[in-house]
Formats: C-alpha cells, sequence, structure tokens
C-alpha cells in the first residue's frame, strides 16, 4: 500500500479528533492516587529538564551573592519549606502524595546548573504545583535564592533554625528572620528598618501588601497581616533606636549637587536634611549592596513604592554604576 499525501492529511484530521474523543469520555484517569505509567513519568521528567536547560541557554550567571542567605532562608521557610522540607523538617505526608511529589531539595539542587535553578525559582514549572516567584520583576531576589539552595545540602537542623528562627525582641518572628531581632544589622541585602519615619515606613508596607512595590520576598512576608497589624509593626519600629555608623570621607559630588544635566539632583536635597519630608527614607547606615540594588531597581523602572517613588525613579535614571556604588558606600557609612 502506497502511503499518499491524502492519508497523511487524514492522519493530521483524525488524531487531535481522536484525542478529544478519548478525553471526552472520561476513561482516561486524572486521580492522583494511582500515578503516572513509568513511561509517562519518564516523559514529562525529561520534557520538563530539556526545556529549563533551553530556556536558560544564554543566562548571564552573575556572581552569587554572598550574604544573601538570611533573607532568603526567610522566604523559602515559608514559602518553600511546606512542599520541599527544610534540615530537620521533613515533607509532610499529604506532600509525598502529590502528583509529582515536590522533591526534597537539598538531595536536587546538585543536578542543576545556577542558571537552571535561577529559571525555576524565578519562573517555576507548568502543571505541577512550583509557582512562579511572587514577583518576577525580581530576577534578583531569585539569585538570592538560588545561592541560599546552594548551601542547603551543606545546612544542619540548628544552622537553619538560627537562620529562620533568631529571637525576636523587636519584630515579630516572621520579620526578624530576615531583618534581625530589632530590626537592625540583619544582612548586606536587608535594610535596617529600626528609626524610619512611621510615614515611609506605613508606606512601604502597604505598598509591599498591595503589590506597588515588587518584591517576591517581602509579598510573601505581608501576606495574611491585617494593615493595622502591619501599620503597629511600622510604629513600633520608628520608636527604636537607629543604626548609628560613622564616615570621615567627603561625599561624592552627585551627593551635594547632582547633576542637572542628567536630571540627577542633589542626593542630600531629600536625604540630608533634618527637615526632610518624614515620607523620604534615611539612607545613613543602610547596608551598601542594599542601597545599591535599590537604587539599579529605581533606574531600570523596576522599583515602585509610596506616593513619591516616581521622584526615584526620574532621579536615578541619569546615574552611573560608579556614581550608584560611590553613593551606596557613602550614605551607608554616614
Amino acid at each position: 500500500m502506497r502511503l499518499r499525501a491524502r492519508h497523511l492529511l487524514h492522519a493530521v484530521v483524525a488524531a487531535p479528533l481522536a484525542a478529544v474523543l478519548v478525553a471526552w469520555s472520561g476513561i482516561f484517569g486524572v486521580g492522583a492516587s494511582s500515578g503516572h505509567w513509568a513511561v509517562t513519568d519518564w516523559f514529562l521528567h525529561f520534557a520538563m529538564r530539556a526545556s529549563i536547560r533551553t530556556a536558560a541557554l544564554g543566562t548571564e550567571v552573575p556572581p552569587l551573592p554572598r550574604g544573601a542567605r538570611r533573607v532568603a532562608a526567610g522566604h523559602y521557610a515559608t514559602g518553600c519549606a511546606p512542599c520541599h522540607g527544610a534540615p530537620g523538617q521533613p515533607r509532610l505526608p499529604s506532600v509525598l502524595a502529590m502528583l509529582p511529589a515536590p522533591p526534597d531539595l537539598a538531595g536536587q539542587v546538585g543536578t542543576w546548573s545556577d542558571a537552571e535553578l535561577h529559571r525555576i525559582v524565578l519562573h517555576g514549572i507548568r502543571l505541577t504545583g512550583m509557582p512562579a516567584w511572587p514577583d518576577v520583576a525580581r530576577a534578583d531576589e531569585a539569585w538570592m535564592m538560588v545561592a541560599f539552595l546552594r548551601r542547603l545540602p551543606e545546612l544542619t537542623p540548628t544552622d537553619y533554625a538560627a537562620l529562620v528562627n533568631p529571637v525576636a525582641r523587636l519584630l515579630p518572628e516572621g520579620c526578624a528572620g530576615c531583618h534581625g531581632p530589632d530590626g537592625r544589622d540583619a544582612g548586606p541585602f536587608t535594610p535596617n528598618l529600626a528609626g524610619q519615619s512611621r510615614g515611609y515606613l506605613r508606606d512601604a508596607l502597604a505598598a509591599y501588601a498591595s503589590g506597588a512595590r515588587a518584591s517576591g520576598i517581602m509579598r510573601q512576608a505581608v501576606s495574611g497581616i491585617a494593615s493595622a497589624d502591619l501599620a503597629e509593626i511600622a510604629d513600633a519600629l520608628a520608636a527604636a533606636s537607629p543604626t548609628t555608623a560613622r564616615l570621615e570621607s567627603p561625599p561624592p559630588a552627585v551627593a551635594l549637587r547632582g547633576s542637572p544635566g542628567r536630571g540627577v539632583p542633589a542626593c542630600l536635597g531629600c536625604h540630608g536634611t533634618p527637615r526632610r519630608n518624614l515620607a523620604f527614607p534615611i539612607l545613613d547606615g543602610q547596608p551598601a549592596p542594599y542601597l545599591a540594588g535599590q537604587l539599579r531597581l529605581f533606574r531600570d523602572r523596576t522599583r515602585g513604592g509610596g506616593p513619591y517613588a516616581e521622584l526615584m525613579t526620574r532621579a536615578a535614571a541619569g546615574l552611573t554604576d560608579a556614581e550608584i556604588e560611590a553613593l551606596s558606600a557613602w550614605f551607608a557609612g554616614r
């Protein structure tokens, strides 16, 4: 029998009709109790790994951020550990009964490259329980999580508990995991909150809760917290003693005079006077990596926030990388 073009055409038309007929009949089981056939399971994992490998091609892998373990661990504890387990915290039987079951990440991260892990963390995996990052605009936060996942296999239950459950004195436990027990000196990628103005803190927390300010970590952290409770947290932080620092070096020129030709105002005009608008944050004593990251987010038009965020978006648009680094280092020690 000769295979003719019309035979191929008939097959192309008949195949999807047959698939629809099988689906309509209801004989294809979707229950999770029996699992997939072995060949189906193999094919799905083969396709998933191939898709992630291809999607990660060309990804520029930056140096993984050192010092990001605490902030990433805090998010992992609330957003990841319930399904993937953690040191001293095995996966629940109900999780193991999922189809497919979320893997124990401590034993799996070594099978993926950094670029592939970042792709999974940022975009999730369709048709599984693995969601995308709560705010996909924050690729930098996903890199923090990759840095934490690389250390996960080495963490003992004691190490992990110290990261995610520090002794909380001022902040609630969930906040103290990232910002420290008193809201200050938590790490290089986390802001010091103690002593900030009440208005700025309230605006920032409201912006995170509404999604106006991009952060997958903070969106997860404030979810489920009533606005009145967020206001109480802001008030307690505003009343606390701020971080202190001292720097003898003169300020960068852009901090004093700005650059009118590039549309950059003098930074100290808003952030360096005791009579400043209290909706503007105090930058003195903030970690330099955190400040540099925020300025880049403003420059890239990724950083939203309170009612004055657009002012910083315009101000940061003309900053160079060298100016961002110089400003961040100077304010960090001021």
